[in-house]
């Protein structure tokens, strides 16, 4: 999109009181100062290529003499003062009148003055200004030849530089990439390469021979805009000569006769010495094939062939040759001629040749996105000789890398192995071989050059990424964007664009000016950012080829801050008030998630808390003679891991207290660690000791246990705790003494004495 601006710098200003333009605040201290004077900028920028017949808005000068009452008058003189420039010499306004070219000027210096309207005295000395043309890509990359000549020795290291060749851009080299460039390769692939940054044209194939092809036409491109799409380009054209180094031994050519060779020679003698001896050749009557010439040295006369012979056409041919002296004696010329004559017969000898193209070079045409395996064209060759054996065709691969063609090997059809496209390459230059099939030696190649004609397969885009905004305070119809699109195809007729957007959108509105190039309108005012402050703009561009191709490119439409002269002042979003930003609705939906999620919290502590322990003891009516299932069972002689009877026998070796591993104790009080036993102590009295410490010890779990030792003694005050081996019902037994057993028992005494026949009644 082409548009006005005008940009200030922060070069150092003259001297002065610098006022408000464009309504910036003189706190900024990036670019304005305080002093007595100074009523303006120092310098404006303008896009070249811009102006004309409406008088384009340049900048504003304004000084803080004017009060408003129009008593002030603005004066232009310099530079294109009065013709190129214009000023409101009430207002200040600059105006351009025409199209500037930053290729012809790139800066114009002018000076202002403020004066009294009334008595023309100067309200503030003369002050001077730049007005600098901003440069933009209107001048395609030139070369400084047309043609380029160049040579590289044959058989040359793939990477060998030939030559140089580099393109000037008139656009400002110090702004944007209008100036950059980038050289590439259009016709000499895959024979030569050419650096992108320098134009250093390079061989890029191995094994070129001067014998097999000398000379080769390279075609540069120059493209500014740093290659990319939609950049200005130049091309030149290169011719390369391979030039000759030894690479080849010498050989005894075959008995074929060139045109202009000698096939014999004719002898006559002369007696006569000197000049009387000289004699001259011709043959009688002329030939069409043949001529004869006098060799001054030897006096012989030179058989020499004007045409090709062709054994399969003619086979013999006979002429009458006549000699004759040069220098005639006038005494001795009555009754004797001095001339002679012989019949000279050539007999023609039959030779391999090799085949002969029956057109020489072939260019083929064909479209482009065509499937693989589709015909190309056809090449026919033949054997001159009379036995015209069979040929085959082949492919030279040094000229087809990418592998994009196949050929019959028999009949010399070509089709392609790949899909083409011309936006890739247009032209594809194959070599053909044909070959005798049974003298492989004879062989003849011939050029093929195939031209990828276009198909509309590519659909038109935007010509570049734009930075669009619309200021908040926009009015309606108002011009924010020009856009246009690019194709990669090439239509005989030349590209048509179309532009359109859809019909219901509220905020835009699209105006097609039917040049490749369509204007974004606003279709309403009030933009705020608080509300939106990005807008995504589908665009749809249609091309007019055929099959019409069509794309959606997306314009991206930012709502920005601007001053009262639509110039861009802040693109960010601002920083919106809770109360403002959120609606009643949002604010009730968050509360109603936290809610949740709180809710989720307590239910899920409630339901931890609730969670009962499995009982030791599953019923208490099913005692079963005091035997606690403990719900897990030893490996029997198998389990080494269940209990260590080296404990018992050493207690030293106990570091730590095992915990039982039935049930998870609380422990309230810290454990008492006591001091190991004697040694060689008996199991008997360290159960003992055992069982005094637990009797006494309150931080004992109040569950009853069943501790297994490989040792159970004799003599305990409550005997056995079995009753598997008692012949005495449960009635019969008193278990009042489990009551003064200590606090360990006292579930046990509880569960027992409880249900004792005479507490029942």
């Amino acid at each position: 999109c082409r548009r006005w601006f005008v940009c200030l710098t922060a070069l150092p200003f003259t001297p002065g009181n610098i006022g408000n333009l464009f309504g910036m605040p003189e706190s900024d201290g990036k670019i304005l100062q305080r002093s007595k004077r100074g009523w303006m900028w120092n310098q404006f920028f303008l896009l070249e290529e811009y102006g004309g017949n409406d008088h384009q808005y340049v900048g504003k000068l304004h000084s803080n003499m004017d009060k408003g009452d129009g008593n002030v008058k603005y004066v232009l003189t310099g530079d294109g003062a009065g013709t190129l420039f214009l000023i409101d010499e009430k207002s200040g306004d600059i105006h351009a009148t025409k199209r500037l070219d930053r290729e012809e000027k790139a800066m114009y210096t002018l000076h202002a003055k403020v004066l009294d309207r009334n008595t023309n005295a100067e309200l503030e000395p003369d002050t001077e200004f730049n007005i600098k043309i901003h440069d933009i890509n209107d001048n395609a990359p030139r070369f400084a030849k047309e043609v380029y000549f160049a040579s590289v020795p044959e058989m040359s290291e793939v990477g060998t530089s030939v030559v140089t060749v580099t393109a000037t851009d008139a656009d400002d080299q110090t702004y944007g990439n209008s100036a950059k460039l980038v050289y590439s390769i259009l016709q000499g692939q895959p024979y030569f390469s050419v650096d992108s940054e320098n134009g250093t044209i390079k061989t890029a194939l191995p094994g070129m021979d001067r014998e097999v092809k000398e000379n080769y036409q390279v075609v540069i491109q120059a493209k500014d805009m740093a290659g990319q799409m939609g950049g200005l380009s130049g091309t030149t054209t290169v011719s390369i000569t391979l030039t000759d180094v030894n690479d080849s031994p010498p050989q005894i050519s075959d008995m074929t006769q060139k045109i202009g060779g000698a096939i014999g020679r004719i002898r006559a003698d002369d007696p006569d010495i000197g000049r009387n001896a000289e004699m001259e050749y011709t043959i009688v009557g002329g030939h069409d094939i043949f001529n004869i010439i006098t060799d001054q040295t030897t006096q012989e006369g030179v058989i020499i062939i004007k045409k090709a012979l062709d054994y399969e056409s003619k086979r013999d041919y006979e002429f009458r040759v006549e000699v004759k002296n040069t220098y005639l004696d006038a005494r001795f010329i009555h009754g004797l001629q001095f001339k002679d004559y012989a019949t000279v017969k050539v007999t023609v000898e039959d030779v391999d040749e090799p085949p002969i193209f029956s057109r020489n070079p072939y260019i083929i045409e064909v479209h482009e996105d065509t499937a693989a395996g589709s015909f190309v064209g056809v090449v026919s060759a033949r054997d001159p000789d009379a036995d015209n054996k069979a040929v085959k065709y082949s492919i030279d691969r040094h000229t087809d890398l990418e592998r994009l063609f196949h050929i019959d090997l028999v009949n010399g059809t070509i089709t392609t192995l790949k899909s083409l496209d011309r936006e890739m390459s247009k032209w594809h230059n194959i070599s053909v071989v044909a070959t005798e099939i049974n003298n492989p030696r004879q062989t003849t190649r011939v050029p093929v050059f195939i031209k990828v004609l276009d198909v509309n397969d590519n659909a038109p885009e935007f010509a570049m990424s734009y930075d669009t905004f619309v200021c908040e305070n926009v009015k309606a119809g108002q011009l924010i964007q020009t856009i246009s699109a690019v194709d990669t195809d090439e239509p005989l007729v030349g590209h048509k664009f179309v532009f359109s957007i859809s019909a219901s959108n509220p905020n835009f509105t699209i105006v097609d000016k039917e040049d490749n190039t369509a204007n974004i309108l606003t279709r309403r005012g009030g933009f705020s950012r608080r509300e939106m402050s990005m807008y995504f703009l589908p665009v749809v561009i249609s091309d007019n080829d055929y099959p019409i191709q069509s794309s959606t490119s997306t314009l991206i439409v930012r709502v920005c801050a601007c001053d009262s002269r639509g110039n861009m002042q802040s693109c960010n979003p601002e920083v919106l008030p809770f109360s403002d930003g959120l609606t009643t609705g949002a604010l009730v939906a968050i509360l109603l998630c936290v809610i949740i999620l709180l809710m989720i919290v307590v239910l899920f502590a409630a339901l931890r808390r609730q969670r009962k322990k499995e009982p030791l003891i599953i019923s208490k009516e099913d005692v079963r003679d005091n035997v606690v299932s403990y719900n897990d069972e030893g490996g029997g002689e198998e389990d080494t891991q269940a209990f260590d009877i080296g404990t018992l026998r050493n207690p030293e070796v106990m570091d730590a207290n095992k915990l039982r591993r039935d049930i998870i104790p609380e422990m309230l009080f810290p454990f008492r660690r006591t001091s190991p036993i004697k040694d060689n102590t008996d199991v008997r009295d360290f159960i003992n000791g055992r069982l005094q410490e637990n009797d006494s010890d309150p931080t004992a779990p109040p569950y009853d246990s069943l501790a297994t030792y490989a040792y159970e003694g004799s003599g305990s005050l409550a005997e056995s705790l079995s009753s598997l081996e008692s012949a005495a019902t449960e009635g019969d037994q008193d278990y009042d003494y489990l009551s003064n057993w200590g606090p360990q028992f006292k579930k046990l005494a509880e569960m027992y004495i409880g249900k004792s026949p005479d507490r029942e009644t």
